[in-house]
């Protein structure tokens, strides 16, 4: 059987390609590595070990059946890859934000702080040019201003020292401080004014629960449909949108889903893609499918592996280079009052800094905020460093807490802890980069090895972390905390881009423009490693489906002859409309 299309991966942009090609009547299929979860709210849990464990969690990199082994990845250096396989990918964990990248990292912005970004490696396009792919996911997911709480309210007066203003449009030109917009419906009826699970029930309430639990995932409101679950992952957004696209679209087709099936070679035939190759977790049974064009969405790790493994060529040796993964750091203030940490959305507010990267505040459940204390790169505070130990104006060194000084500060209280994350705008580097270990293979072939290091960065991806860790602390100062701690994260790629990058030359680029790979013909990709960098630093889970929606673009103009649709900022539909709600009904997902 042939396809039009063969989509690789159900994370963040697999099935925007997905529902927007099969919008247009295209036959989809998607294939996907790890589980659908059809029925998250009997197989997950509030339980932090059971949903993240990296092991055996519901949320980790591996197959449905939870007693085999996560998929492996050679992870050579101090850090923790953060992801997770199955339908939603990362963006089922994800803080549900969405902020625009700077516009100082496209082609053309003539700004005055043009210098103080990465000019080397651009997007091939102006901001001008992307706006629309922005709006159409933004209609699409939808984006709203995140709702405000206790924690929200102290970080805001921690900003209100920095000297910068507010923010109040979605385009970033300066320091600014602002409500996160994010993919998470807002809190309606009931929602947000109770904790009495009764009256959380859907349609009693709807939108945001205010729980605290988006790390484990979103099932509520109770008894919602799944595309009217409060936080946009794909799987409650797109992935509903892809499956029943006849329902909602004139002359559209729904696409057809495999899930738990590693795609393990892309088949070519005269420097074209022509099908694909994939093994069912389960049985071990090989399958293999034609399509006119494949789309590889597997992400920043398993794109490039994918590539190697299928033994397509790799002419400028980019392939799995520029690795770039905002070099996260952690930093936090003790408070004498309530901060409500524990309690709303997870992230809620942030600062921006374009040319450095932004700041965001973050609360967490206890064992998560346990972990950000105790991972560091500088070592156990007052016994080693590890040759860094750094000090600034921060109380004591740099390094991560443990025994009684840890137990003081969660003594203290999860919710007079106020949390800041350092999200940095890091430098695409060529050493830093996916390539294939030579550790066993598995199943799919040999396995990915993660290189880059962490101390090795750029100078000025090192002077963007120490500007942003010096800004927390001037905010939560500003904020009251009568202590304020740095961590000096290792490495912890939740934010993962580039290793496929789109770019300017094909000297230092893996596709065009289009989407389209240069080596290999009907290939495309439209997932993180895309990227053409860090976007600046803010989170870029809605920049990539915005260039996966361009890409598909492409897609149906070049192969299929069909005009663009993103014109005007109106999505075909957004993820709440109630045919979408009945049609799965019908069909019992």
């Amino acid at each position: 059987m042939s396809r039009d299309v063969i989509v690789i991966g159900a994370g963040a942009g697999g099935p925007v390609v997905a529902k927007e090609l099969a919008a247009h009547g295209l036959d989809v299929l998607m294939i996907e590595g790890g589980p659908r979860h059809a029925k998250p709210e009997e197989q997950w849990s509030r339980l932090e070990n059971d949903s993240n464990n990296p092991l055996n969690g519901y949320f980790r990199v591996g197959p449905e059946d939870r007693s085999k082994p996560a998929f492996y990845r050679e992870f050579p250096q101090n850090g923790f890859l953060w992801q997770l396989s199955g339908v939603g990918g990362t963006t089922q964990h994800y803080f549900g934000n969405n902020p625009r990248a700077y516009p100082g990292v496209f082609a053309g912005y003539d700004g005055p702080d043009k210098s103080l970004y990465d000019v080397q490696h651009l997007f091939p396009f102006s901001y001008d040019e992307f706006v629309p792919y922005y709006e159409w996911v933004e209609q699409t997911l939808p984006v709203h201003t995140a709702p405000m709480g206790t924690k929200e309210e102290i970080y805001f007066r921690g900003c209100e020292t920095l000297g910068i203003p507010v923010q109040t449009t979605k385009t970033t030109l300066g320091p600014s401080y602002r409500p996160q917009e994010n993919a998470i419906l807002p809190p309606g009826g009931q929602a947000g004014r109770t904790t009495d699970l009764e009256l959380l029930t859907y349609p009693t309430s709807s939108g945001c629960t205010m729980c605290g639990h988006c790390f484990n995932g979103c099932v509520l409101p109770d008894k919602s449909p799944r595309n009217l679950r409060a936080k946009r992952s794909t799987d409650n957004s797109y992935v509903p949108m892809a499956l029943t696209a006849e329902a909602w679209s004139d002359g559209g087709r729904a696409v057809t889903l495999i899930t738990d099936a590693m795609v393990t070679k892309i088949r070519t035939e005269n420097g074209e893609a022509r099908g694909v190759s994939w093994i069912d977790n389960a049985t071990g049974m090989v399958h293999s499918e034609d399509a006119a064009v494949v789309v590889m969405c597997g992400g920043a790790i398993e794109s490039p592996r994918l590539w190697f493994n299928s033994g397509l060529p790799n002419p400028n040796d980019w392939v799995g280079r520029g690795f770039t993964d905002h070099w996260l750091d952690w930093t936090f203030g003790l408070m004498d009052e309530d901060c409500g940490s524990s309690r709303g959305q997870a992230s809620g507010a942030r600062t921006d800094y374009p040319g450095y990267g932004m700041l965001m505040n973050v609360g967490l459940m206890p064992a998560l905020e346990a972990f950000t204390m105790t991972f560091s790169d500088s070592g156990i505070r007052g016994q080693y460093t590890n040759g860094r130990g750094m000090t600034g104006p921060w109380d004591g060194p740099t390094g991560r807490l443990v025994g009684p000084e840890l137990k003081d500060v969660m003594q203290h209280g999860l919710d007079r802890i106020l949390n800041v994350i350092s999200v940095v705008d890091d430098d695409v580097t060529p050493d830093n980069r996916v390539m294939l270990s030579a550790m066993p293979a598995d199943e799919a072939g040999p396995v990915p090895k993660v290189r880059f290091l962490n101390r090795g960065r750029t100078p000025r991806s090192t002077r963007n972390r120490e500007f942003l860790a010096r800004r927390a602390v001037e905010l939560l100062r500003g904020a009251g905390a009568k202590k304020v701690h740095r961590i000096d994260w290792p490495a912890l790629p939740l934010h993962v881009h580039s290793t496929m990058r789109m770019g300017i030359s094909d000297s230092n680029s893996v596709v065009d423009q289009s989407g389209e790979t240069r080596a290999v013909k009907r290939l495309f990709i439209g997932d993180n490693s895309v990227l053409p960098n860090s976007v600046g630093g803010p989170n870029p889970t809605i920049t990539t489906q915005a260039l996966a929606t361009r890409t598909s673009e492409h897609i149906a103009r070049r192969y299929f002859g069909i005009d663009p649709w993103v014109r005007d900022g109106s999505s075909l539909v957004v993820s709440t409309d109630r045919r979408i709600s009945d049609r799965l009904a019908e069909l019992d997902l």
